[in-house]
């Protein structure tokens, strides 16, 4: 009896330990400032999260923007600067535990205010803020980015976002600020092309100022971070690609600042439930988590304002969607809450990094 209560409980002790570490995840942050990228380990602890530095890659020139690859263990980071054709890169390589093997410096065309996969894992997409590049690279079997395939510029600058659609027929491009748009075209999965669909801008709003997008995992929706105009903006995706506005949901009532505060990131639960989105507080107090459900019909509801340290940039869901994780610009830290079953965030850990990290993802 005493050597079956011993195996039963050592099996279970097991099954404890294989579920509890099979939900540690990691988090990876590019720095302006340090140029490196710095890896957190995240392991739940109760109602916690528990982060730790795990290590960083030293690159030696700044980056800030970073994606991953859907299915290998590949991660890609670009700067916020860079002379034409010299723009200081790298692909990071991970180990299975998630920490780092090895990194491979590759020289983007143009720096990157955003960089995506395309859905065959065949294209890197890059979209540069300041003069409004996009660029298309060809990525080879081993995930590694070689030459670029698709340039196109529409001559304006504050190029916030790109993505293609989730049949991977389409591709967006949002530009915030006074060049306020939503640029769409059709992608060629074969080649990267783009091509301009008819009409090319999908003309947002007026002053809302498109930034970041997700898509909604099940229903034909994308969502947009307005930057100018607090909240976030819905669009239907049509069977020929085009964008056609359902909804403009706002963060906060005429009441509230609406100048020196602009939004940041933006994610949707794995299950479609729920949306969250940054709100920076520039020149003031105004620092937010955003919080929405998305009903059965694809409208949204605000669900109301979670307080986060001094602007909250970057966002990123644990690969489970039960955490959000915020970097905190100007504090230096990266944030951590549990999502609840209503849509709430519930403050579950935080860790100091540096300063000025826009971006992170989690793996």
């Amino acid at each position: 009896m005493k050597l079956l209560t011993l195996f039963l409980l050592t099996n279970l002790a097991a099954q404890i330990t294989s579920a509890w570490g099979a939900q540690l995840f990691h988090v990876y942050a590019p720095c302006s400032i340090g140029g490196r990228v710095i890896v957190v380990e995240a392991k739940p602890d109760g109602d916690r999260l528990a982060l730790k530095l795990a290590g960083e890659v030293k690159l030696g020139f700044p980056v800030s923007t970073i994606t991953k690859h859907p299915t290998r263990p590949l991660l890609y980071v670009a700067p916020p600067s860079g002379a034409e054709g010299k723009a200081r890169g790298a692909v990071i390589a991970l180990k299975d535990d998630g920490t780092v093997l090895r990194h491979t410096e590759f020289a983007f065309q143009h720096p990157s205010a955003y960089l995506s996969v395309d859905r065959s894992s065949r294209f890197l997409l890059s979209a540069d803020y300041g003069k409004g590049f996009v660029d298309v690279y060809a990525l080879d079997e081993s995930g590694l980015p070689g030459r670029r395939v698709a340039a196109l510029n529409e001559g304006r600058p504050t190029a916030h976002c790109i993505l293609t659609s989730p049949d991977n027929r389409f591709a967006y491009v949002s530009y915030v600020k006074e060049n306020n748009g939503l640029f769409q075209y059709r992608f060629d999965e074969a080649t990267g092309q783009l091509t301009a669909q008819e009409p090319k801008n999908a003309n947002p709003p007026a002053g809302t100022g498109p930034r970041h997008m997700a898509f909604h995992p099940t229903k034909p929706i994308v969502f947009f971070s307005n930057e100018q105009h607090l909240g976030v903006s819905a669009y239907d995706l049509e069977k020929a690609g085009q964008l056609k506005l359902r909804q403009v949901c706002d963060a906060v009532g005429a009441e509230q600042p609406k100048d020196g505060v602009s939004s940041s990131d933006i994610v949707v639960t794995p299950d479609g439930r729920y949306l969250f989105a940054g709100i920076r507080g520039h020149t003031r107090a105004f620092d937010w988590i955003s919080r929405y459900r998305i009903k059965e019909t694809g409208e949204l509801e605000l669900l109301g304002l979670t307080p986060a340290e001094k602007i909250p940039w970057g966002l990123a869901l644990s690969p489970d969607g039960a955490y959000l994780l915020a970097t905190a610009f100007d504090a230096g830290t990266l944030m951590a809450f549990r999502v609840t079953s209503a849509g709430e965030l519930v403050r579950a850990g935080g860790l100091a990094l540096e300063k000025n990290i826009f971006s992170i993802v989690t793996r």
